[in-house]
């Protein structure tokens, strides 16, 4: 049974939310269709007193969907080249957010969306995505669980971040053992 995650969910501690999308499935619709969907395998999770966070230096355009409501889109666009899509945590005023890192297409036989800009590719997730509110059922873009089955810790581990050059060292990324389709181990 799909069941689409409230905001109950995304607004609680940063920390606590990024494992726990872990297995979550991303649903990506156009006009009200299905477009394309796959399975949340790794993440990595910013909070406001992290050095790393975009928010971390107070609000401007680019951050401020960071500093609303959790349960929505944040998509930024890097090295000129590559989309990312974040999902906003924790309560309103407080910002925080959890990179999609990685996902498995249940499709494809390929690593098409093994890393941030991968899966954004895949999924056809530009700007536009940016500031939807994941919490709607009528969003173009919306994260569900699939099943009820919540993943056993020891299926979880917990790592490093990836890919940034502050805060590296903090363990705020989370990935499913053994899936073949992560980023990195």
């Amino acid at each position: 049974m799909t069941k689409l995650l409230k905001r109950s969910f995304f607004e609680r501690s940063t920390l606590d939310v990024a494992p726990e999308l872990l297995g979550k499935v991303i649903v990506l619709r156009q006009s009200k269709k299905i477009k394309k969907t796959g399975i949340i395998v790794e993440v990595e999770a910013y909070t406001h007193d992290d050095p790393a966070c975009h928010a971390a230096r107070g609000k401007t355009p680019r951050n401020e969907v960071m500093f609303g409501p959790g349960g929505y889109s944040y998509v930024y666009f890097i090295y000129g080249m590559y989309h990312c899509l974040n999902f906003v945590t924790e309560r309103e005023g407080i910002p925080g957010a959890i990179l999609i890192r990685a996902l498995e297409i249940s499709d494809e036989n390929e690593r098409v969306a093994s890393g941030p800009g991968k899966l954004c590719r895949y999924l056809q997730i530009t700007k536009k995505h940016n500031k939807l509110d994941c919490c709607d059922i009528d969003s173009p873009l919306i994260v569900t669980a699939y099943n009820s089955n919540k993943l056993k810790d020891t299926s979880i581990i917990q790592a490093k971040r990836i890919g940034i050059s502050k805060a590296a060292h903090y363990p705020w990324r989370w990935y499913i053992k053994d899936n073949p389709y992560i980023s990195k181990k």
